[in-house]
């Protein structure tokens, strides 16, 4: 076991660890460490605990110090520093010409680096850019490419649930998402309902798929047979997830069809199939492909 406290340098941040070393380090507070990127100044989300070590990317690099009041000072010059830079930076972009949209730009506490963070549709050529905003900051200059989501990440919103975006307030790390999810819960599988506001496949599929697929796993499928508690031999119509409840078209008399509801646990039937697949048109599935390979080649996040 490590002895470790858990800091975040941005909202909704990856948590780093880092060696306490003898500091009372309490929740709450900020602290000044040494990051690859440089002297940072970060905020603790985890009091001091012990980790199992192969949670721990060694080497473990110690708190420098808790940070003082005139720490508080320098990031919050630094933070305005960094609204001046990013104005500037944006005003080479136009005058280099280059098809780049900048997302933000961001001082180490040190002030020995300044990060821009923007998107493009490819590469982009910005050596002669870095030039340019090198003889201006007098210190080194980082110019980090990331993704439509760290995008959305960086400058926040509202998703259509009416609540701010996930990935801005609470969720540290992007998680997988595929079309599959979707069609679990039922939704509706047109591109436009169940992408993000990043234009990416929503977040929040994954919150209730372990639930989803717990529950569709009681549940026979849309067109199966089944026999009813009360004698009857019927076509599954319909099925509700949540409430477990069952439409079946059962055969009565003279041959007559009646769309009756039961529970599930009325009903013998053979287990559900494991992987339905997915019944798209040509349109939708390219849409959804499409949808799913960017979210792989974008890989990981690139924000600390």
């Amino acid at each position: 076991m490590t002895k470790v406290i858990g800091v975040r340098f941005r909202a909704a941040g990856k948590i780093y660890f880092f060696d306490p070393v003898n500091l009372t380090i309490k929740k709450g507070q900020n602290v000044i460490v040494e990051t690859a990127r440089g002297v940072e100044y970060g905020y603790v989300v985890m009091g001091v605990r012990e980790v199992d070590d192969s949670r721990v990317v060694q080497p473990l690099k110690p708190v420098i110090r808790i940070a003082t009041e005139k720490d508080d000072e320098i990031e919050r010059k630094n933070k305005q520093k960094e609204k001046d830079a990013f104005q500037i930076c944006l005003d080479k972009i136009k005058k280099h010409g280059l098809e780049m949209k900048l997302i933000d730009a961001e001082y180490t506490f040190d002030n020995n680096k300044v990060l821009f963070y923007f998107t493009a549709d490819g590469r982009i050529d910005f050596r002669e850019l870095v030039k340019d905003l090198a003889s201006v900051f007098k210190t080194r200059i980082e110019l980090r490419q990331i993704g439509v989501r760290d995008e959305t990440k960086i400058l926040g919103g509202v998703g259509i649930c009416g609540r701010a975006l996930c990935c801005n307030t609470y969720l540290s790390e992007f998680i997988p998402v595929s079309i599959r999810m979707a069609k679990e819960q039922n939704l509706s599988l047109n591109p436009t309902k169940i992408s993000g506001v990043c234009g990416r496949l929503m977040c929040c599929l994954k919150n209730e798929e372990d639930t989803y697929e717990y529950l569709n796993s009681k549940l026979p499928n849309v067109g199966d047979y089944v026999t009813t508690d009360d004698g009857f031999k019927g076509e599954v119509h319909s099925v509700n997830v949540l409430r477990q409840t069952v439409k079946v078209v059962v055969t009565l008399e003279k041959d007559e069809k009646d769309i009756r509801d039961y529970r599930v646990e009325q009903l013998k039937f053979k287990p559900r199939r494991k992987k339905e697949k997915v019944s798209l048109n040509a349109a939708e599935l390219k849409a959804l492909e499409e949808l799913e390979k960017q979210d792989k080649s974008e890989g990981k996040s690139k924000l600390q």
